[in-house]
């Protein structure tokens, strides 16, 4: 029989703006017992907001923590040439004691390309050279020099400088298409599933690709190419969690629906959607069991304005 993999939660850092900020919420998750502290990685105010440079917060939140991993949700592959990055991650490694989980993706956003300058490829062009530097990042936290000839990167016997503390520093992949949640699942440790389109550029809300059945179609694609390690693979999704006062549930779904211009769903698609958790403390318990067992999803990520309210349903299901 199959273990159930364990749950974990983790804020991820929306409304950090000062370093106080930065240190009340990382202090605040290691307290209330989550599993991870995440930062994005952007350099434009839409759509996610303003926010830090990760590499420098991380390593702040790091030193005012004692147990908290630290993580991103994630790294652009095209703003960080994957040399620098696994030396980066290396070093927040060793500073943190253990405590760094990369999280890394293509990149998508063509406004911030644009106002960046940097070239904004194809999808295909930007998944290849993705692949290639998960390959590039595993490589270079191994012992002793590594290579590698690509079509987009090319290593000759480089040794990188320090080396992760973990044997096995942890990759989460954040992606949605068919192509990109097949790397994920030959390659990564943890696959973070959008529910939203980012294949023209900018984010697509359809709510189709978030129903059910969407999401089980995307597991599917994981395992079909997991093969065997798919049970070693943690899957994630970025949670809404709608807490309410009694049997109110099916009055908020109703009222998300209509916010969201949802009409073409039906109300059960939209209670039924797996980020979407509304109800009592004990109702969205229950609701996160069950899609453990429907789909196997076990790490969550809660926006840093929902922490305090989510810190009850933590607390139930990791035992913190």
């Amino acid at each position: 029989m199959t273990t159930r993999p364990a749950f974990r939660f983790a804020v991820i850092g929306e409304h950090i703006a000062s370093r106080a900020d930065l240190v009340r919420t990382a202090q605040t998750a290691e307290r209330l017992g989550y599993a991870t502290l995440l930062l994005r990685d952007h350099f434009v105010e839409e759509p996610f907001g303003h926010q830090f440079a990760p590499i420098a917060a991380l390593a702040t939140a790091a030193a005012v923590t004692e147990r908290l991993p630290i993580g991103t949700l994630v790294f652009a592959n095209d703003y960080h040439p994957p040399v620098l990055l696994a030396k980066d991650a290396a070093t927040l490694d060793v500073l943190s004691g253990g405590r760094f989980e990369l999280g890394i993706g293509t990149g998508f956003l063509r406004e911030e390309y644009m106002q960046a300058g940097i070239p904004f490829d194809a999808p295909g062009v930007r998944v290849s050279r993705f692949e290639e530097a998960l390959q590039i990042l595993r490589g270079l936290w191994g012992r002793g020099p590594f290579t590698f000839h690509g079509t987009h990167y090319r290593l000759d016997a480089f040794d990188s400088f320090p080396k992760p503390v973990q044997d096995h520093l942890p990759i989460l992949v954040g992606a949605g298409g068919k192509r990109m949640l097949r790397i994920a699942a030959r390659h990564a440790d943890a696959i973070s599933i959008l529910t939203v389109s980012t294949t023209t550029g900018a984010v697509t809300d359809d709510p189709a690709q978030r129903t059910a059945a969407a999401v089980a179609e995307k597991i599917g694609w994981i395992r079909d190419a997991a093969g065997d390690r798919f049970d070693r693979i943690e899957l994630s999704m970025v949670g809404t969690f709608l807490i309410t006062e009694g049997d109110d549930a099916a009055r908020a779904a109703a009222q998300v629906r209509e916010e969201r211009g949802w009409h073409a769903l039906s109300l059960a698609e939209v209670r039924e959607m797996p980020a979407l958790h509304i109800g009592t403390i004990d109702q969205i318990v229950d609701i996160i069991r069950y899609r453990r067992e429907q789909f196997g999803i076990s790490y969550w990520v809660v926006s840093d304005t929902q922490m305090d309210a989510v810190a009850p349903i933590v607390a139930r299901l990791t035992g913190t």
